[in-house]
This record gives C-alpha cells, structure tokens and sequence, in this order.
C-alpha cells in the first residue's frame, strides 16, 4: 500500500540498490528523549493545573499550554530523531509535510488534554481516546516520515510496523492514566512518582518512533542515480530544537509551579478565614461534647460528675434527702448480637426518651456508657425514688419496633439514698451499683436499694476472689467430683462428669455457684477449665491403670473459655501428658456460651472435634434459640436440661417436652442424656421413650476419685442391671445444690448476659 510516497504492508521490490549503512547519532537520540520527558512532565504539571483551575478561562488557558507542551514534545522529539537519522544519501525535507505533522501533533495533544476534562472516566473513554491518541501519533510520525526527502523509496515491514502501532496505543493509554492518576497528590514521593511517569511516557513515545524507523528500509530504484551528502547540519539543528522546546516545557513547569503556590497561599488564606469562622462554634461544640453523650443528648460522665458534686453540696447544705438510681437494660447484649450495633444504638435513643419521660425536669439523667443510665433526684422519703423507678420500669415495658421487630425490654434499677448510704458522690455511685448487681442477681427487671449487707457480700465476693486465686496458683483446696452417666440399654458406666469443687478452710466445700461467677468476673476462669480438664484427663489415667478407664470422662466449657483460641492445644497437650486416647474425652458446652460469635465457636468447636473429642451441648432448651443453630454445630451429645425433668411423668406437658426433644435429637443424628433423674418413674418413663444415656442422684452422686473406686466395683457387680443408689428420691433430693440450675456445671456456669 502506497501513501504519500510510502510503501506500507509491501514487499520490497525485486530490483533496486537497498541503503543498508543506516544509522542514529547516540547523541541527538539522548537529547530527543531527554526532550520527550521534559514535555511528558510539563503536561502532567498542566494536567494538574487544569483540574486545579476553578476559572473556565483558566482552565481553558492551561488546556492550551498543555496541549502545546505535549505536542511540540513529541514533535520535537520526532524531528530530532529524524535529524539523528544517517544514511549515505542526500537528505532534504519537505516543509509543507513537516508542518503538517506538527498541526497532527497539536491535535492529538488537545484530544489529550480534552479527555483529561471529563469529570468521570471509565475504562472504555479511557480505551476511546488512547486508540484516537495513539492512531493520531503514527500518523504524525508516518507524516513526517514522508516529508523526509532521500531519493530512496521507504519500504515498511509489516510486523515492526504493527508492533509500533501497538507501543503508541499502549503508551497512550498509560499517559492518559497516569495524568489523571498524578492530578491530585503532594510531597516528595508523589514528585518522584511524577518523574518515573515521565521517564515511562517518554519511554513510550521514543519507542515508537524507533520501532516504526527499524521497519523502514531504504530502496534506491535501480533508474535513480545515487546522490550522495553534500553537508550536515544536523547536529545544530537538533540542539536548537531541542532547547527552543526545552525552553517552552521549563517555562510551563515555572507557570504552573507559580500557579500551584499562589493557589496553595489562596486556599491557606481561605482555610484561615473557615477556621477563624468555625473556631467559636468549636467552643461551643467542645463544650456540648465534653458533657454531654452524642447519641442520648443526655448528660455524660464527666458532665454529670460534675453537676453531682454541686447537687451533692447543696443537699449538704440543705441536709436534704437525695437518691442516685444505676439503670442497667437486662439482656442488651443480644439485641447487638442478633441485630447489630446500629439497632443497639436505636433502642439506646428510644430507651432514653423513655427515661427522660418519666423522669422530672429538674432531674439529672445521665448516660455512662453502654446500656448503663444514671438519675440523680431530689426527694423526701424512700418512697419517692421508689415510685420513680417503678414509673421508669413501667415505660420500658412499652413496646418498642426495632429492626421490623416488635419487643419490649425490660430494667434493672439500683438506689443509693444521700446521706443514708453514703455522703460522697463516689460512695453513692457505688452502693448503686452494689446494688444494682442484687436486682441482676435477683433475676432481673426488679429495684432494690443499697443496705449494709450488699457492702459485706462484696467484701467477702472480693475475698473469695483473693483465696481463689491462690487456690489455683497454689493447687490447693480446689477438687474434682465424678458423677457416673449410664448407658440406657447396656446398663453400663458409659461416662463420668467432672465437676469442680472447693473445699475451702472456713466455708466448708462450696458448690460452683459460689465461685464460678467470681472467677468469670476476675479472668480466672479460663486457668479454672484448664485445670479441671487436666486432673480430669490424669484422674481418668489413674483409673484405667486399675482397670477401670473402659469409659468416658466429659468436662464442662465455659462460654469464656469457649471463645479461648488456644482450647484446641490445651485439649490436645492435656490428653497427650495423661497418655488418654481422643474418644475418651468429652466436652460439654452450655447453650448460653454458645451465644457469642456463631461463626467463631462453630470453627474453634470443628478444630477440638477434628481431634477426635467428642462434643455434647449441656442444658439444652434452657438458653436462647436452640433449633436455629443446633444444625451448624459439630455436636455429637445433647443433654436435657434437670428443669423438663422434675415433673416428669407427672406433668403432661414436660412429658412431651422431653419426647419432642428426644425424636429431635435423634432425627439430627445426637445421642440423648437426660440429667437430673431423681425417681425410678422417671427412669421407666426415659426407657420407654428411648433416651440413651442416664444421669442423675437416683443413679449415682458426684463422689471424689477416693471414693470412686469402690463405686466402680459396685456398678460392675450389677452386671448391666441400672439399680438406684438413694431408692426414690422424694421433693427434699439429696442433691446439695439442687436450688441452682448450673449445680453440675464444672468450672463453666454460664454467666447472665446483659
């Protein structure tokens, strides 16, 4: 194909003198390039500048200097590497074809420039105006290619000439990105990042231009005389390019670095005069925020520290009465678990309402934090701070549509009187709060008011924490009781529960619910599982080596150690050192503990049963929404709560209760123990309904190794017979901690949840 002289996609011809002494002076090549990023990063400057231009005249000014940049760059770099070109010919261009190629120039500059404008680029204008781009610089090139007169016809190779095409495309597509990327950014490391942008567009640019002159070859026809060079002026005339252009891209970069200060100066003068008017709304804001909550609009701590301690000195000098109420929301924690953070935080604003409702002006309402609330009221007798938290509790029990659901929370109150419980704003908040763990303690949506033995339940509360801790470090006091579980059909001892105990020098031994939620307060807990399953483990040990391991030791969980990454190396370390095999280990866990981060607890439970440790759920039906997540958990054992049991088979509804969930348990493929077996009826009733594992007083209490032996050899002369230890055990069970529902827990009675 023949144009403007030029053979392109053509074979060279059959006859004819091929010019093969062609070569580039290495130093006009040098300076076309070093012209080439000179140009790229005064157009990165304009680029810059141009999206930086409020003003449309501005604006369009440093669209034109820019283009004019980048064009006469390429231009110039073009024509000096056709300078830089040498062949043992004579050598003329053609002017009108020169200029030419320079108009092409400007206009793929301003193609550039104008796709920089769009306010939003997505890849396909990016691909548009890089094809347009990169088709408008070859056609510079091939312009001024055909301007370039030597006597000689150029013939073009048809791969290198595709691969040029290719190289001006691509670079054009990565000068375009990279102007839009460099039009926003500082300092040293965005400088030094423009400067390798440069030094790469550049490097684009040359490389099409040499690419495409490595396809030309120069054909003299065999009819034409060869004219050889006459003079060479060409080393001369690229200098002077070079600088004229050199000089145009410096004083662009000047322009804009001028431009680019006097607008940061503009802009520092106009964030002086948005700070100086925005700095007596600060004060103000400072103010607003220091005391009070963001997302309540109540008094927060320090505010109300503050105002309590001039209320708390007036009623001094008064001697008047005053109440501190602690306002805790019961179970606010599974609103944040099951709903989010976000409906959390919208019960918080509609309970507050609530308190303000019922609240009197004059009162002080604070938030301390969480779904933890304080009033500070004035009064005259007990009765009016009662019926204060009776008017609070009453509109909390107003249903409230949260998340698309309809519910109602309820409160737990605590009062302090002034001067009665205490003369100082810090006594005062304390004996709430004492007080207020007493309406948990009592189960909740209740008040109760600061006496003298809340004080002395702390102090002791804070000694058993003292001497439990010794306990653990010291590994005294503390013991692990046994209690046999059998197996339904077979009659046999399939598994013995652990479960900790005490034994403390002045309080004789205590059950786990006198120190279990004093070790989950105090971080304790976790060291008390660990070490529960390791005397367990090594007590198993000690029986097999006298002939009486052929069965399973199960151990509690709690929900704190549940959530402990390290259980599965803890379990593993503990059967290794016992020497115990894997299925001779099981771990129970309480739906409540299972009540945290699903996810989390279901990954850590798959690495302790990957183990080959078996898994049982404890007090099953006793916590929240068991069926929806009963089917995700890897578990193998279900345990019915002792509560379904106790008016068993008296009771029509506990009855099915418990045959509802057997079949359920069955139909998920778990084996069933039914806890708390008591009464030979309630043997005879799980038998017939086809619970596989027994447990409870009637079958056998919880005994320390030293006397588990002895229960050992009894139960193996049974010979597969299920015979009560106690007979019928009637209302007053010999259980001693009958009274709580967590009495067989080992060292993992769950605690309540806000």
């Amino acid at each position: 194909m023949e144009w403007l002289g030029l053979q392109l996609f053509a074979d060279l011809p059959a006859t004819g003198r091929i010019v093969i002494d062609c070569r580039h002076e290495p130093f006009l090549v040098l300076l076309a390039y070093f012209v080439a990023c000179a140009a790229c990063f005064a157009t990165l400057d304009m680029a810059e500048r141009q999206s930086h231009s409020p003003e449309p005249t501005a604006h369009r000014q440093w669209n034109m200097l820019g283009a004019c940049c980048l064009a006469g760059g390429i231009w110039a770099m073009h024509f000096i590497s056709m300078l830089a070109f040498q062949a043992p010919v004579e050598v003329h261009y053609d002017v009108s074809l020169t200029i030419l190629s320079l108009l092409i120039a400007l206009g793929v500059a301003w193609l550039a420039m104008y796709s920089l404008e769009r306010t939003q680029m997505r890849m396909h204008h990016f691909v548009q105006s890089a094809v347009l781009i990169g088709l408008g610089i070859i056609l510079m090139h091939f312009v001024g290619m055909a301007a370039l007169e030597t006597g000689a016809v150029q013939y073009y190779q048809t791969g290198l000439l595709l691969a040029s095409g290719a190289i001006a495309l691509l670079t054009s597509l990565a000068a375009l990105c990279l102007a839009r990327y460099f039009r926003n950014g500082s300092g040293t490391l965005y400088q030094a990042m423009k400067y390798g942008a440069s030094l790469l567009m550049a490097a684009g640019i040359v490389a099409t231009h040499f690419t495409a002159m490595s396809a030309m070859t120069l054909v003299i026809p065999a009819d034409t005389a060869l004219r050889l060079p006459s003079g060479d002026n060409s080393l001369q005339l690229g200098l002077g390019i070079g600088f004229i252009t050199l000089l145009i891209s410096g004083a662009s970069i000047s322009a804009a670095l001028a431009d680019k200060k006097l607008q940061s100066k503009e802009h520092d003068l106009r964030r002086v005069s948005v700070l100086l008017s925005q700095l007596d709304q600060a004060r103000a804001s400072l103010q607003q925020a220091a005391h009070y909550d963001a997302l309540t609009n109540l008094v927060n701590r320090r505010g109300f520290n503050q105002v309590f301690a001039e209320r708390l000195a007036e009623h001094q000098a008064s001697e008047s009465r005053l109440a501190v109420m602690f306002l805790d929301i019961d179970h606010f924690k599974r609103i944040n678990d099951s709903l989010g953070h976000d409906a959390g935080d919208e019960l918080l604003k509609v309970i507050a309402n609530h308190i303000k409702a019922a609240t009197r002006s004059q009162d002080l309402v604070a938030r301390f934090g969480g779904d933890e609330f304080c009033i500070v009221t004035s009064l005259n007798n007990r009765d009016e701070a009662r019926h204060l938290a009776q008017r609070i509790m009453q509109r909390m029990k107003e249903p409230i549509d949260l998340g698309g659901r309809r519910m109602v929370m309820t409160t737990s109150i605590g009062i302090s009187i002034f001067p009665d419980d205490g003369t100082s704003v810090e006594e005062l908040l304390k004996h709430a709060d004492l007080a207020l763990y007493q309406s948990k303690d009592n189960g909740r949506n209740s008040l109760n008011f600061f006496n003298d033995n809340l004080k002395t339940q702390a102090t002791m509360a804070l000694q058993l924490e003292e001497e439990l801790r010794m306990a653990l470090l010291e590994e005294r006091g503390l013991c692990v009781h046994y209690q046999p579980i059998f197996d339904m059909r077979s009659g046999q001892l399939a598994k013995l529960e652990a479960l900790v105990r005490w034994q403390h020098p002045q309080h004789g031994l205590l059950g786990p619910e006198r120190f279990i939620g004093i070790a989950e307060a105090n971080g304790l807990i976790i060291d008390l599982d660990l070490w529960v399953l390791r005397h367990a483990c090594n007590d198993l040990a000690h029986l097999q080596r006298y002939g009486y391991g052929d069965f399973k030791v199960t151990v509690n969980c709690s929900a704190v150690t549940l959530s402990h990454d390290e259980l599965p190396n803890e379990v593993e370390k503990a059967l290794f050192h016992a020497g115990l095999c894997a299925r001779q280990l099981e771990l129970e866990v309480t739906e409540n503990a299972l009540m945290g981060d699903l996810q989390r607890t279901v990954n850590l439970l798959k690495r302790v049963r990957a183990l080959g440790v078996a898994l049982s759920i404890d007090d099953f039906g006793t916590g929240y929404s068991s069926l929806a997540y009963l089917k995700r958990l890897p578990l193998d054992v279900l345990k019915i709560d002792r509560t379904f049991l106790q008016d068993v088979p008296g009771s029509q509804k506990d009855r099915e209760i418990v045959q509802a969930i057997i079949v359920m348990a069955h139909t998920l493929h778990l084996q069933v123990v039914s806890e708390g077996v008591e009464t030979t009826e309630q043997q005879a009733f799980l038998k017939t309904h086809g619970c596989d594992y027994l447990q409870g007083y009637l079958l056998g209490r919880p005994v320390p190794l030293a006397e588990l032996r002895p229960l050992l050899e009894r139960l193996q002369r049974q010979d597969g017979v299920l015979n009560p230890c106690y007979g019928k055990v009637l209302p007053g069970s010999p259980d001693l901690f009958a009274g709580n529902p967590g009495y067989r827990a080992g060292a993992s009675i769950a605690r309540r949840g806000h």
